[in-house]
């Protein structure tokens, strides 16, 4: 049975969207991983609290702009951030 012409062009775009959110992704932990190594070689720590939180707040505010649901951009924002935090704290142990 072949697959439906409309659900196809869908999956591709999805597929795409993808590939770019994983690019995207990778471009925004190399630069975070340079932003550990400055930190590791200034003694400065590992974490920004306040900054989490205003980076919280203004991705809330986008999300709620896009109709994308806040509470979801806040969990995958804090789960990026605690990404982050654990590269620079492995990178100042170093």
């Amino acid at each position: 049975m072949s697959e439906d012409a409309i659900l196809a062009g869908y999956r591709q775009s999805i597929d795409n969207i993808d590939a770019a959110m994983i690019h995207i992704l990778a471009e925004r932990f190399r630069i975070t991983q340079a932003v550990g190594a400055y930190k590791a070689q200034n003694q400065l720590p590992a974490s920004d609290p306040g900054r989490e939180e205003r980076q919280i707040m203004r991705l809330r505010k986008l999300a709620e702009d896009a109709k994308l649901d806040p509470e979801f951009s806040e969990k995958f924002l804090r789960f990026i951030i605690e990404e982050v935090i654990r590269h620079h704290q492995a990178a100042g142990s170093r």
